[in-house]
């Protein structure tokens, strides 16, 4: 019998949000399964597992990075997922696009709930299973569902909030949307309460994948501090901002304590960050590399090869979606004035420049195809060969259908020192004396160096980002350089459109007033003129990388409600308590005009 909910637990993804069933309609089937130790460790793996699904990093990698300025559509494919990818990007997007269900992440969610609602009984089953072993489950599992519920709010703003396990198709599930304010509240409570008896990394030796593969106490901890910097980042509360720097140092300082010392250490550098020249092998060849804090564990990452490598049966050696040539074409000599209108992201001696993407296969490519997680070739100097120069075997073909063996990076502890950084910017007190605000503006200052002298070329590590190149800086310029050492350093990793976000949400005028409310009870029958706009500086951003079709898609972001993706189609037909997202119309309604 237990092999039987095993198969059905592997095999079952979420229908829609009002349509769940993990385990089969049976309720005997359900009260024999939790009976040991082992039967909960096979749930919570399969929470985990859900977390690998080809359908949840797909959406990582279209919502965090398709939607940004880093990458566009390749220009070959045809079919069901370019079209969808087309109508993203052209802000034409409908309520059935297949990037606007969520029915993945409520999987992972529905997974957790089950853990968090049968586990506790089973201690009375089994001696084996202990307090400690209920406190540490019950801890992943909190932490792995408010880690979801943050996605679907950077994506949605308005989402059900569901805490109930769904396991028979019987069960009543007709939930209304929360404002993003209260799910953000609930995540926050829940890994507080994660982080008392969290599975703690320091117990985990480097060559363990527990340490970044479950949700530890450095995964927790970062988790808090990025839920932190968003909110902070909408509300302006200077508060949030000090959370997010507490809880990076404790990290920081949990990564300091689990270091060993090696000839991969970064020289000049304060922190436990691997060298340049072993930065591509260590972070994207290798897996669960020492500074990263939680990464998704597979085997077979078929989305990576999809939308990076490979889609159906093209035998190019090219994905759905590209680097844009117009940040990642050309390495240009080091930025020191950054704005909405910079072009190339790297200076020349970067070794990130080298490890993002093979060079252009002509002078005219628009866009360049990733490398990261792709290739599993060592990367060195003046290396950075298009893929179709590359013998065979310096790139593994992976063949259609097939995917990479890369896991898919969520935390690193250069985001945690980049976080502290930003932070750190918000906080600076602009009345200060120029002096005085020099000396705040150091400090971030000091983390952005770190992050970027490690990412150099030996040779040149000379040539370093220096204070006296930086130091008349504004608050806002040290804003915008932050960015764009995020951009740097985590570009296809699934986190630039949320950086941008956050970025719109500093700057927008009464951006936060949405944030207690649901989008759709902010306007009227056919307005959406009381939503915030957008900041022209971010969409100059978003839409930098698009060349002539910037403007365009620029003119139809009207308001903060473009910004957030459509509520499923499909749900709403089965749950009339959710309501549409107001930037968008029913499929019935809707006319492209791309």
């Amino acid at each position: 019998m237990k092999k039987y909910i095993l198969m059905f637990l592997s095999s079952m993804m979420f229908v829609s949000c009002v349509d769940t069933i993990i385990l089969p309609d049976d309720k005997t089937v359900d009260e024999d399964f939790w009976k040991t130790k082992e039967d909960v460790a096979a749930m919570v793996n399969g929470a985990y597992s859900a977390m690998t699904a080809n359908d949840v990093i797909a959406r990582l990698i279209v919502w965090g990075d398709y939607r940004s300025d880093e990458m566009l559509i390749s220009t070959t494919p045809t079919g069901g997922v370019p079209d969808a990818l087309t109508e993203m990007a052209a802000v034409n997007m409908q309520t059935t696009n297949m990037y606007a269900s969520w029915s993945a992440f409520y999987n992972v969610i529905n997974r957790c709930n089950i853990v968090l609602e049968r586990a506790e009984a089973v201690m009375n089953e089994d001696p084996n299973y202990t307090l400690g072993d209920y406190q540490v489950d019950r801890s992943q599992m909190l932490a792995l569902r408010a880690l979801c519920y943050f996605y679907l709010v950077r994506n949605y703003h308005d989402v059900p909030y569901i805490t109930q396990a769904y396991m028979v198709s019987s069960q009543e599930m007709q939930v209304a949307q929360s404002t993003p304010q209260y799910v953000i509240e609930r995540c926050i409570a829940d890994l507080e309460e994660a982080e008392r008896t969290p599975l703690k990394a320091l117990n985990y030796t480097t060559s363990q994948w527990q340490r970044v593969g479950w949700m530890t106490d450095d995964a927790i901890r970062t988790l808090l501090a990025d839920i932190y910097l968003w909110r902070a980042s909408i509300t302006h509360n200077a508060a949030d901002y000090q959370k997010c720097i507490d809880y990076c140092d404790l990290v920081i300082k949990s990564k300091q304590d689990q270091h060993v010392a090696s000839f991969d250490d970064a020289e000049g550098v304060e922190y436990p960050l691997v060298n340049s020249n072993n930065y591509y092998t260590r972070l994207f060849g290798d897996q669960n590399a020492e500074e990263s804090i939680f990464e998704l564990q597979s085997r077979s990452n078929v989305a990576i090869a999809q939308y990076f490598f490979k889609y159906g049966s093209n035998t190019s050696g090219e994905g759905w979606i590209k680097a844009s040539s117009t940040l990642f074409g050309a390495a240009a000599s080091q930025i020191t004035a950054i704005n909405a209108t910079s072009n190339f992201v790297f200076a020349a001696n970067d070794m990130r420049y080298y490890a993002s993407c093979f060079a252009a296969t002509s002078s005219g490519d628009a866009n360049l195809e990733v490398r990261k997680m792709i290739s599993h070739m060592s990367i060195e100097k003046n290396e950075r060969q298009n893929r179709a120069s590359i013998a065979s075997s310096e790139v593994v073909d992976y063949g259609r259908g097939s995917g990479l063996n890369s896991n898919y990076p969520i935390y690193r502890l250069p985001d945690v020192l980049l976080m502290k950084a930003e932070a750190l910017v918000q906080l600076v007190d602009e009345n200060l004396e120029e002096s005085e605000k020099q000396k705040q503006l150091q400090v971030p200052f000091t983390l952005v160096q770190n992050v970027n002298t490690r990412a150099l070329y030996r040779a040149n590590v000379a040539d370093s980002m220096k204070w006296t190149n930086y130091r008349n800086y504004s608050k806002e310029q040290m804003e915008m350089l932050v960015m764009q050492e995020r951009l740097r350093e985590f570009c296809f990793e699934g986190k630039r459109w949320y950086d941008l976000l956050r970025y719109n949400y500093r700057h927008a005028d009464n951006a936060s007033a949405s944030y207690t409310q649901l989008l759709a009870d902010m306007q009227g029958a056919d307005d959406t003129s009381a939503l915030p706009e957008i900041f022209d500086n971010m969409k100059m951003l978003m839409t930098r990388s698009r060349g002539g079709d910037g403007p365009g898609v620029r003119a139809k972001m009207y308001n903060e409600a473009y910004l957030y993706l459509p509520i499923p189609n499909s749900d709403i037909i089965v749950c009339p308590l959710l309501k549409q997202n107001p930037a968008y119309k029913d499929a019935v309604q809707y006319e492209k005009n791309y």
